[in-house]
């Protein structure tokens, strides 16, 4: 028991630690992603940290089980230099029953996944899908940045803002580019610019005041100029909230389960696996752990890492598969648990079953 306690202490401090590393190095790459988008207007900064919040739960599901199976490669590598497994073993600790020592805080870990893959990670992608929808239905002047070039009415417009009001909704001194037709582009310059919105319509136009319309053909010297006191151009109506389909990361499990799409299948089933990837990953990483202390404790970390990186991989590529209808639903993800499975048992138990085919020979022999 005190083994068992010290052997699971070392494992979840480890995985803990390393699972922090991990979980802030992909957080900086997201929240990068979101930083570029809020700059060009995209995203607006007070939903920023939110939308990052939502994402974390995507991210811990995926890093938690990476988290947990260097930890194993770390600790019990550590161990093996320091000849503790040496220790373990001659106190009567058979690989079998480390390995079942290990699966213990694997479960726990296991058990963390799978609130994070059925529940909490489809819920996270939900609300950051109408998080994302709430901001492109936002009135397109609530986003707008000053001194930026940006696309207003589906792309079909290109402004650029010198200044707005407090409330973001006048703009002040407005330049505004946009095609008349295969052959004729027109560029507006005007004082003031406001959105009116016709609510009987649902329509909603860009009303420009005092400026100047140049209306021709690029290259040729076949311009209008016309002076306006208002101006107003329609704008593309967007997507209701209401509207948005959501994906099938974002659908719960629940409705996973009722499907018969292929894509949801497959979601399913990567959600699935995510807990039992952390139990084979288990299974692999105890024997890929063990050390030579002659050759120091890093010397089998890249080769781990390798195995690690080809089974999430396979993943992958069977949850495609599956999506494009090339694999059998009822085969799944099983082609590539199974084997890795295997894989793991053999090498487990690959010391026993040499020397018991050894001790085989020399009784043939004799």
């Amino acid at each position: 028991m005190i083994i068992f306690r010290y052997l699971s202490r070392d494992l979840l401090l480890t995985s803990l630690a390393v699972s922090a590393v991990l979980f802030t190095i992909f957080l900086t790459g997201k929240f990068s992603d979101y930083l570029d988008d809020a700059a060009q207007g995209k995203l607006a900064v007070d939903v920023l940290f939110t939308i990052i919040a939502y994402r974390m739960t995507g991210l811990l599901e995926l890093i938690l089980p990476l988290g947990f199976y260097l930890a194993i490669l770390l600790a019990y590598g550590r161990m093996y230099m320091d000849s503790e497994m040496v220790v373990l073993s001659a106190c009567g600790i058979s690989p079998g029953q480390l390995v079942g020592m290990t699966l213990v805080p694997s479960a726990l870990i296991a058990a963390i996944v799978a609130l994070f893959s059925f529940w909490l990670s489809p819920l996270g992608a939900q609300l950051t899908e109408q998080t994302l929808a709430e901001q492109r239905n936002r009135s397109e002047f609530e986003s707008m940045q000053p001194g930026r070039f940006q696309s207003l009415g589906q792309g079909k417009i290109m402004a650029y803002v010198e200044s707005l009001s407090d409330d973001n909704r006048l703009l002040q001194h407005v330049f505004v580019a946009h095609q008349e037709g295969p052959d004729s582009s027109a560029i507006v310059v005007a004082e003031t610019g406001t959105q009116m919105y016709r609510p009987d319509y649902g329509q909603r136009y860009l009303v420009l005041n005092q400026g100047y319309r140049y209306q021709g053909k690029p290259g040729t010297n076949e311009f209008t100029i016309t002076r306006f006191e208002d101006w107003g151009r329609y704008l593309p109506p967007t997507t209701s909230v209401a509207e948005i389909e959501l994906k099938s990361d974002a659908k719960t499990t629940a409705q996973l389960f009722r499907a018969e799409d292929n894509e949801s299948i497959a979601t399913l089933q990567w959600r699935i696996s995510m807990p039992i990837m952390v139990l084979i990953a288990t299974l692999l990483a105890v024997p890929l752990s063990k050390t030579n202390p002659r050759q120091g404790r890093y010397l089998k970390m890249l080769p781990a890492i390798l195995v690690y990186v080809f089974y999430l991989t396979f993943l992958i590529n069977a949850r495609s598969a599956i999506t494009k209808g090339n694999l059998n639903p009822a085969l799944g993800m099983w082609v590539v648990h199974l084997p890795f499975l295997v894989i793991a048992l053999l090498m487990i138990n690959w010391h026993r079953l040499t020397h018991s085919g050894a001790k085989r020979a020399r009784a043939n022999h004799a």
